[in-house]
């Protein structure tokens, strides 16, 4: 698996139907920019509101887009081995190159199930292109563990990568101890990326980004450096995105008639509300994500205002590739109302 920068890629919708023009012209965007690969219909592509159809098409379009350009990823897990199995045969017979199974959610199997029932099963009959599991037990409630991940990884060669979003660094030297030198540990959390690849004990070789739908040249860019060991350069780098990390989840306290509660805007809610008022391809979630509250726009409008203010050669390639002008579209405050709830 190449080292660099991934992005998942966010899945933009036009009245809750797929903006299939849209996703090409993300996609070139991310070429254009430099991009190690893309992954498409991940968590941040809102994989678990698509139908299979409306899936398949999404990565053969993103398989098309990347060919010769940059590395293919597509989300083929499911919490059904069988789904996830018919779903990566698809993806390697339009010529992906590698799939991303995210650990089987709500139904709870164990880490031997996991590897057992679910990633070898997959791997046996796909041996031709890369199986990355996708261990993130904050969302699915589950987790293949370092010792099954090493166990899978010897009987089956092209499960050579892992993309690691526990949030748990001592996880992640495990990982690195059981799997060895060879084997590809891959961040899946923006905010984490610089540490595990700078820890000698994990030597993360990247990361599947979400910031990098808003910032392709500026992430790749820093793990760039990052790996070729240059750590000032990656430092100034990390610096000046730094505020995108915190869109992944935007949490807000808000009223009600009842007291006050906590209201959590997860991935890709917030993303994809700053692809909106940036005027990239992206459109509302599909249910039962929706708008944020006018606090948590109001941190969305100050990530994006602290970097246009600070380092606006971040965010220069959207206004040159999308045509955009930044500062005219944050004046815009009645486009952004519509962005937002009315009331909690």
């Amino acid at each position: 698996m190449k080292a660099g920068c991934y992005t998942a890629l966010i899945t933009p919708f036009i009245n809750n139907s797929i903006d299939y023009e849209g996703l090409d012209k993300l996609a070139d965007f991310q070429i254009k920019n430099g991009i190690t690969g893309i992954l498409a219909v991940g968590t941040t592509g809102e994989s678990p509101t698509l139908s299979w159809e409306e899936h398949n098409k999404a990565i053969e379009i993103i398989i098309n887009k990347s060919k010769d350009n940059c590395v293919s990823i597509a989300g083929t897990g499911s919490n059904n081995t069988r789904e996830a199995i018919e779903a990566t045969k698809h993806a390697a017979r339009v010529g992906v190159d590698a799939v991303l199974l995210v650990d089987p959610y709500y139904n709870g199997p164990s880490s031997l199930e996991i590897r057992r029932e679910y990633i070898e099963p997959i791997a046996a009959e796909n041996s031709d292109i890369i199986i990355i599991p996708y261990i993130i037990p904050g969302r699915t409630g589950a987790q293949m563990m370092p010792e099954d991940l090493a166990i899978v990884y010897n009987k089956y060669k092209n499960v050579c990568a892992v993309k690691e979003a526990t949030g748990n660094i001592s996880n992640m030297q495990q990982t690195r101890k059981c799997c060895g030198p060879d084997f590809n540990i891959i961040s899946g959390d923006d905010a984490l990326v610089y540490d595990m690849m700078t820890d000698p004990l994990i030597k993360a070789s990247g990361v599947i980004s979400v910031a990098s739908n808003i910032a392709p040249k500026a992430m790749t860019q820093m793990v760039a450096n990052l790996t070729e060991g240059n750590i000032i350069e990656a430092t100034k780098i990390k610096e000046k995105v730094e505020p995108l990390f915190q869109l992944v989840t935007v949490s807000t306290k808000e009223n009600t008639p009842y007291g006050e509660v906590i209201c959590r805007a997860r991935n890709p809610l917030a993303i994809k509300t700053l692809m909106t008022i940036l005027g990239m391809p992206s459109g509302r979630c599909r249910r039962p994500l929706g708008k944020m509250t006018e606090n948590g726009i109001q941190k969305v409008i100050e990530v994006l205002e602290t970097i246009y203010n600070n380092s606006p050669e971040i965010l220069r390639p959207i206004e040159d590739y999308f045509n955009v002008n930044i500062k005219d579209r944050l004046n815009d405050k009645s486009f952004i109302k519509t962005l937002i709830y009315p009331e909690y």
